[in-house]
């Protein structure tokens, strides 16, 4: 194979689901895996579900020497981490599809804001490309560096993304309120992540400040035309896998039941990643789990006037490593669908 790729932090949930997705992607080779813990062991060490699969593959630590060997590099190292080592690798004429939040934001006083620090790299910020496919999919083919967005933002704005690129709702009236498994706060242990913290509870947390809601506003106000700010709220599921986001407009003209969904189905013809689902029909994260797809569905409550909208995801795959493997089949011209066509796994 003539494409040889790598990833960058390849020990923790996204860099195992970066694994699995590319061992087996039919136009890439996987040839490198960096990990400090790990290096000098091979794969399965980590990830014992890999055993067998490319068995060759040892994990290594971050060298430029490693690195200049790959086309392409999957950064998944921790935000913070990732803005200074991401330079180097684009100086050494690499492309860079990054994880981390470290690009995904244009503005580098927002960034310092959110993230508690100055940015290493602000010339960078308005390079990087917003890695959304189906939102930004014509900008991304020529880019050096791609930033992937974030699990919460990839549910939130294919949720939003045609009525507000429609006009259709008041953009001061946007509530969201979200889910995720307990695999989006990663794989490195903390109490809150633990078995007995978790299991038989459902908690909200950060509801004042969450940093993935200027990346929200940002992308939400680049499709609308103008500002736009959103109430967002997340929450942590006793689960594995998946996210569910429940988004609440209101509409500024009355529109039927059957027109709202129109106009998402109309905005998202052709794409085969994104599964409008059929009027009386919900979207929920059992019928996405380990696959590339995001469900929507869109419902209209008579009561109160305003338009529910559903979007569930795997955040590990649509909404971290499977979203990063479509921006390189684009990067690459390859099929946007190349190594992603495995179905949901049910139960």
């Amino acid at each position: 194979m003539g494409v040889r790729v790598g990833i960058l932090g390849a020990s923790g949930y996204t860099g195992g689901e970066l694994a699995r997705l590319l061992c087996r992607h039919p136009g890439v080779e996987l040839g490198l895996i960096t990990s400090e813990r790990n290096a000098g062991k091979p794969l399965s060490a980590a990830f014992p579900h890999l055993r067998g699969v490319a068995e060759g593959l040892r994990f290594q630590k971050l060298t430029a020497e490693a690195a200049q060997g790959c086309d392409i590099l999957f950064g998944a190292l921790p935000h913070k981490v990732s803005m200074s080592v991401v330079p180097g690798l684009l100086a050494a004429g690499q492309r860079v599809i990054d994880l981390s939040a470290d690009f995904r934001l244009k503005d580098a006083a927002v960034y310092a804001d959110w993230y508690g620090l100055p940015h290493q790299a602000p010339d960078l910020l308005k390079e990087a490309v917003y890695g959304q496919p189906e939102l930004n999919r014509a900008a991304i083919p020529g880019a050096r560096l791609v930033a992937n967005p974030g699990c919460y933002p990839t549910s939130v704005q294919l949720a939003l993304a045609p009525f507000v690129r429609a006009g259709a709702v008041d953009e001061r009236l946007i509530v969201v309120d979200s889910k995720s498994g307990v695999s989006g706060a990663g794989r490195s242990p903390s109490e809150g992540t633990q078995f007995a913290e978790l299991s038989d509870g459902f908690r909200a947390y950060k509801v004042e400040r969450h940093r993935h809601t200027p990346e929200m506003e940002q992308e939400l106000s680049r499709l609308a035309g103008r500002p736009l700010t959103i109430r967002f709220t997340p929450h942590l599921l006793p689960q594995v896998r998946g996210i569910l986001s429940t988004c609440y407009l209101m509409p500024k003209e009355p529109r039927s039941a059957a027109q709202w969904r129109e106009l998402m189905v109309e905005f998202y013809q052709g794409e085969t990643f994104v599964r409008v689902l059929p009027a009386g029909e919900l979207a929920g994260t059992a019928a996405v789990r380990g696959s590339n797809y995001c469900d929507l569905s869109v419902s209209l409550d008579p009561r109160t006037g305003w338009v529910v909208v559903l979007a569930a995801l795997d955040n590990l795959v649509k909404g971290a490593a499977g979203q990063a493997v479509q921006n390189m089949n684009l990067l690459l011209g390859l099929p946007e669908t190349a190594g992603l066509t495995q179905a949901p796994l049910f139960p």
